[in-house]
């Protein structure tokens, strides 16, 4: 009798739906990561590409390499998505490294025939498709965390969270460094 108590209460507890978000949040973080993967794998194409352009700033292209090390460094585990420090030293390291691409693509425009070659439209143009892939992993990243969130702090779902020493995950932040595009000047 005690058996089928308990699990008639963990079923209305919510137990199975905490579970369900969690592989939820879980999945959608392995796409963010995916993708993020995808665009560091293109940028040394993208640097050795730019690199030919004879007299192009090397500082840009330093800032660049530099960035995507750092992300390369960052020690990314499920553990994650689980601790606001490392998911905010993720997010830090990705904006330095989205701000550095922006930089390099506002230089770039000012070297027609580095933009006129096949090689670098086909890099920029994967590159392009790749942010926007991030920009919906990231998207489904953060509706995954809210509605885990929602599971977690509601009542009576909260038993079944408490149960399973799950709490509330922390998402992405905007970053306010990214609210102002960059500008292209022609000297």
């Amino acid at each position: 009798l005690f058996t089928v108590s308990v699990l008639v209460l963990a079923s209305g507890c919510g137990y199975n739906e905490v579970v369900e978000r969690d592989e939820d949040v879980k999945a959608a973080w392995a796409n963010v990561e995916n993708q993020y993967k995808r665009r560091a794998d293109l940028i040394p194409n993208l640097v050795n590409t730019v690199r030919g352009a004879a007299d192009f700033e090397k500082k840009t292209l330093q800032d660049v390499v530099e960035a995507r090390s750092k992300v390369g460094q960052l020690q990314i585990d499920a553990s994650t998505i689980d601790d606001p420090s490392k998911l905010q030293a993720f997010e830090r390291a990705q904006n330095q490294l989205s701000g550095a691409l922006s930089r390099l693509m506002v230089v770039v425009e000012r070297y027609p025939q580095l933009r006129a070659t096949d090689s670098f439209r086909d890099l920029q143009a994967q590159l392009e498709g790749t942010e926007n892939r991030i920009a919906v992993a990231r998207k489904r990243f953060i509706e995954a965390v809210a509605a885990y969130n929602k599971v977690v702090l509601r009542f009576p779902s909260s038993i079944g969270a408490g149960l399973r020493g799950k709490e509330v995950r922390p998402t992405f932040e905007g970053d306010p460094a990214n609210e102002t595009p960059p500008t292209v000047g022609f000297e």
